[in-house]
């Protein structure tokens, strides 16, 4: 597989402990447009209605239904707005900048009544500990522009080589797509075969876990990690999946997580950070499908693995 090469600015410092007060505000400011998402569009197998993506500035909802037009709600990570576009020719936008989480909130309810959209959203986060209700939150309401457009930046250039490195499977894939409940960017891979049910689970990890995958994804350092992070799992895991050895060299299995994982500063301190990610990518995905015997002739494009041909 042909690899890329990027500027070094495409993998731009991400320290967690220097931007992780904007993370959190935009964690539950991305909830907000994403709760949106989920309650103007149709329900899609595995949430797949859910999740926001990349655009060329920021993160965007895409084209949504709403009153026989569409809207579109994007992040703009350069200009540093919230835009809202309508079919209709109709924009609004308001600004990102250092606010609670419950003004952006309101801000956010004024856009939509000005434009004649009427969502009923529920305001309370999920995925978080301590979860506090977007209209009271006072305490999320950081936002450093450099880092926002940063973390944009990491996640344009992991989208890039998440769809370069899902070219070469056939079966059935999830878009690279960005989860604003978890605040991470993932790919999904699933073998066809339904998998065991989950004891005691809710409809929303019933539904997102209803067939065997293998996920991989990025992550910048929240839900406690502390670091920013590519990772890797596959449920049901299969046996002997924790102890196989996977590449680069940096990368480990967290017994706590159930997960590989690979540092993001293991990345930038790679001779080639595409090559790094290249190799985790496919040296854990083939670990876990030869494990749980995948139909992998069936599954994959007959192309020369990257995990082991230089560039």
């Amino acid at each position: 597989m042909p690899r890329t090469q990027h500027e070094p600015q495409m993998w731009p410092k991400l320290n967690w402990n220097a931007w992780k007060d904007t993370a959190n505000t935009l964690h539950m400011w991305t909830q907000i447009v994403g709760k949106t998402r989920l309650a103007l569009t149709p329900v899609l197998n595995h949430w797949w209605n859910v999740p926001l993506y990349l655009s060329a500035r920021g993160l965007t909802t895409s084209a949504m239904p709403c009153n026989c037009e569409l809207l579109e709600i994007e992040f703009d990570f350069v200009s540093h707005d919230l835009r809202f576009r309508i079919s209709s020719g109709v924009t609004l936008s308001v600004p990102l900048q250092a606010k609670s989480v419950a003004d952006f909130y309101a801000e956010y309810q004024s856009c939509l009544a000005a434009l004649g959209v009427v969502v009923d959203l529920h305001p309370m986060p999920v995925e978080v500990t301590d979860p506090i209700p977007f209209d009271k939150d006072e305490k999320h309401r950081s936002y450093d522009p450099v880092y926002a457009h940063r973390f944009w930046r990491v996640l344009s250039s992991v989208s890039c080589l998440f769809r370069q490195f899902s070219s070469h499977f056939i079966g059935k894939q999830s878009p690279v797509h960005f989860f604003w409940g978890s605040f991470d960017l993932a790919i999904t891979r699933f073998s066809g075969r339904l998998a065991p049910p989950r004891e005691n689970a809710d409809r929303v990890t019933r539904e997102a876990y209803s067939h065997e995958v293998i996920s991989a994804g990025f992550w910048p350092g929240n839900g406690g990690y502390g670091a920013a992070a590519f990772y890797c799992y596959a449920a049901p895991q299969p046996e002997g999946f924790d102890r196989e050895k996977v590449l680069p060299l940096s990368a480990h299995y967290d017994t706590k997580l159930g997960e590989f994982l690979l540092k993001y500063d293991d990345v930038l301190a790679a001779p080639s950070p595409d090559c790094a990610i290249l190799d985790f990518l496919e040296s854990t995905y083939d670990a876990a499908a030869t494990l749980a015997k995948w139909d992998r002739p069936a599954l994959e494009r007959q192309v020369m693995s990257s995990s082991i041909v230089s560039p």
